[in-house]
């Protein structure tokens, strides 16, 4: 009985060897061990319901895996090449890139300079759009019928591309996975 009480004494009474608050590792992805011997911080690869604060798991994203993009509507000299559209089967998140890349046509009536709109949105197996393109993003201060145009002319240039051509292995590969992309209108117009 006596033996007993010590244990659950012995539970209740908090250990404390160190009173500071734990520290994360600043450098994302440091690949540092946590140590029950480290008196330095760490990034842990786990998180547990004990571990007091935050908890920010390891995750090593492959460089290039986020499938982000950036169209601009007037695209610079050394990009130009990236806006072609391929001559063949989509293949590589490059081809799907230029792909989309060559299907955008900014809207000529009520356009801004400098507007920005990010959409997000999957493709299934076979090149169509799982449900429509969801807004993120729009320039601050733009009024609503600027931001319906842009949005239209986005919808209306992805419609225009629709279905894309996928070979299987990419098709698989990307299908369901969320794409995201900005649309810059790096256009001049004059006063």
């Amino acid at each position: 009985m006596s033996r007993g009480i010590f244990v659950l004494l012995l539970l209740a009474v908090p250990v404390a060897a160190d009173a500071r608050p734990r520290q994360i590792n600043p450098i994302p992805f440091s690949h540092e061990p946590c140590s029950v011997l480290d008196g330095r911080p760490c990034t842990p690869s786990y998180c547990s319901p004990l571990e007091p604060g935050p908890c920010i798991p390891e995750i090593d994203y492959p460089y290039g895996q986020n499938l982000q993009l950036t169209i601009e509507s007037v695209p610079s000299d050394a990009d130009r090449a990236k806006y072609r559209k391929p001559g063949h089967d989509l293949d590589t998140i490059g081809d799907l890139f230029a792909e989309l890349r060559s299907c955008w046509s900014p809207p000529s009536d009520k356009a801004r300079a400098g507007m920005q709109m990010s959409v997000r949105f999957s493709f299934n197996k076979a090149g169509g759009l799982i449900g429509p393109p969801r807004l993120t993003y729009a320039t601050a201060g733009v009024p609503s019928e600027t931001r319906t145009t842009y949005l239209n002319a986005i919808n209306a240039s992805l419609n225009a591309c629709l279905p894309l051509k996928f070979t299987s292995g990419l098709g698989g590969a990307l299908a369901g996975r969320p794409i995201a992309i900005r649309y810059v209108d790096n256009r001049q117009f004059p006063n």
